[in-house]
């Protein structure tokens, strides 16, 4: 009788236990790994108890993950993602080169003249598809502005894209400028300007 007791106070510890890791996270607006170890804590809100778990290892600036393999990765974590917004792909970046990071602005902007050469060489190549996460950049005047919204459509580097603000429902014309990253206002205008005088 006594260790039928102690039998379902154990299973009753188990099931417990188990809602306490398991619960609903959100994706983070803009993913960032600082040390190249991205956890589930670089990815999501409130992951909490599993915040420390490693799921990738970054070697260059950014690394993606499918949405399916990373819901997976959740799950056998404890947590679940819904992906609300039927993502298919996710970028975590090295928290230094984010907007807001410990690196400079310059060498930010000089990302996008680094992705153009490998555009002219192999032309059309797709660099966001449709429901991608992307990062736009608007700058003007000295301001800088980073938005992170989705892909309404596919774009190979230098083309036109729909990206859809989550937050406002807006879509904001932008041009792709690499895997995950597009700009808009001036620098947009200018990149469109470059591309049909590389024709």
């Amino acid at each position: 009788m006594k260790s039928l007791i102690l039998a379902a106070v154990s299973a009753l510890t188990l099931a417990l236990a188990g809602p306490a890791l398991a619960g609903p996270v959100t994706l983070k607006a803009n993913p960032v790994d600082s040390d190249g170890q991205v956890t589930l804590g670089d990815i999501f809100d409130g992951a909490d108890g599993a915040a420390n778990v490693v799921v990738g290892r970054r070697a260059g600036p950014s690394i993606v993950f499918e949405a399916g393999q990373l819901q997976s990765l959740a799950r056998q974590a404890g947590l679940h993602w819904a992906n609300p917004t039927g993502l298919r792909r996710v970028v975590v970046r090295d928290a230094g080169m984010a907007p807001g990071g410990a690196a400079s602005a310059a060498p930010a902007m000089v990302a996008p003249a680094g992705y153009a050469a490998p555009a002219r060489a192999v032309p059309g190549q797709r660099v966001i598809s449709r429901n991608d996460m992307v990062e736009v950049i608007y700058e003007t005047g000295g301001v800088r502005l980073t938005i992170t919204g989705r892909a309404e459509g596919n774009a190979a580097e230098g083309q036109p894209l729909a990206v859809r603000n989550l937050q406002s429902n807006r879509v904001i014309d932008t041009v792709a400028t690499g895997p995950g990253r597009a700009i808009a206002g001036p620098a947009a205008q200018n990149a469109r300007t470059q591309q049909f005088a590389a024709r």
